[in-house]
């Protein structure tokens, strides 16, 4: 069996973009990788969305972006400029494309199906496939399905994205509505669950069709689906000599929102830049104060699940950029206090203690 310097456990958002960062930046021009993916084919199967308070290297895979953004609640509906950091949706398809492209050029890149078809004893592994053992059923997870749609009236305001609309059934739980406008006649239409896992809320076609029927959109076309569920909590992460977890495996998920893709792409560039040492390098995190911060909220979503959209709706309360970078985890101390003065403070002071 080939031995390889470098192998990526998981052909996905995380393993690809590490791949592409190191090929772009030459660091494979004198190293072999190899990467485990089991998939015959690459398809669009995920839809990742941002607010862009960072650069990236696939501005021409976005599918769409907006400047506005909108959170409706049942006492309030509040849409929100956001010109500085505008909220960016990258089609999975054409980011598959553009970077397996590039790979293939590159003879020391091979891909493989089973790990079992390597001798990994000498290589370093980054790892994106997390361990979830003992941990999922008591935990939280964001659980989605989402249906592109077209139309054939015009349905949508295009400038806006819907982020979250808590106008829907919410069955104890935390449940909302979050849609994607392409053009007027074509949106991704997404129902969205924090809760535990519960077989009873995954009646997605039905909540989709009740909530399409509330706006007043019944003759529509399915263009496309997705369906997926992001953990809430962090996966076993041991730290090893010859190791990096990446991605969600990594803890690159922000649990307080799931947002995922450029925490992985900042990870990916700090190993490029770390790689001829990767042995020594220090783990990287996305802030230890957001994990402190994110623990605290899911502790009150879990107790609490009623006042979430209230909750939701009040981070907002502060300057828009203040409350995206924020939830981005670019904020600084002070704009963190202001999003926290903000909060029910007996409800998040308790939780603090629990």
């Amino acid at each position: 069996m080939k031995e390889y310097d470098y192998v990526i456990i998981g052909g996905g958002c995380a393993g690809l973009s590490l791949a592409y960062e190191l090929d772009t930046h030459n660091k494979l021009d004198d190293k072999t990788l190899a990467i485990i993916e089991p998939r015959d084919n690459y398809k669009r199967d995920k839809t990742w969305s941002f607010w862009k308070v960072d650069q990236h290297n696939f501005d021409d895979c976005i599918k769409n972006r907006w400047n506005e953004f909108s959170i409706k609640t049942n006492s309030e509906s509040k849409t929100i400029r956001c010109d500085q950091f505008p909220y960016e949706s990258i089609d999975s398809g054409l980011f598959y494309d553009k970077i397996n492209t590039r790979l293939k050029k590159n003879k020391n890149i091979k891909f493989f199906k089973n790990i079992k078809d390597l001798d990994i004893r000498n290589s370093f592994i980054f790892n994106s496939l997390p361990s979830l053992k003992g941990k999922s059923d008591s935990n939280f997870w964001q659980h989605f399905h989402g249906v592109e749609i077209e139309t054939k009236e015009t349905c949508f305001n295009e400038r806006a994205v819907n982020l979250m609309d808590f106008n829907c059934e919410q069955r104890g739980s935390v449940h909302f509505f979050y849609i994607l406008p392409f053009s007027k006649n074509k949106a991704m239409v997404e129902t969205t669950w924090l809760s535990k896992k519960d077989d009873s809320l995954k009646d997605y076609d039905y909540q989709i069709k009740i909530y399409l029927n509330n706006l007043g959109i019944k003759d529509y076309k399915i263009n496309y689906r997705e369906e997926g569920a992001i953990p809430l909590f962090y996966p076993i992460n041991k730290k090893e000599n010859n190791k990096i977890n990446i991605g969600t495996a990594g803890g690159m998920t922000r649990l307080s929102t799931g947002y995922t893709f450029l925490n992985i792409q900042e990870h990916s560039k700090y190993i490029r830049k770390n790689i001829e040492n990767i042995k020594k390098t220090k783990v990287y995190n996305i802030g230890q104060k957001y994990r402190f911060l994110d623990e605290i909220f899911l502790r009150v979503l879990k107790k609490y699940p009623e006042k979430m959209p209230n909750i939701f709706s009040k981070i907002f309360n502060s300057s828009y950029s203040t409350a995206i970078k924020f939830l981005s985890n670019k904020s600084n101390i002070f704009e963190d206090m202001s999003i926290i003065l903000k909060m029910p403070k007996w409800i998040f002071i308790k939780s603090i203690f629990n």
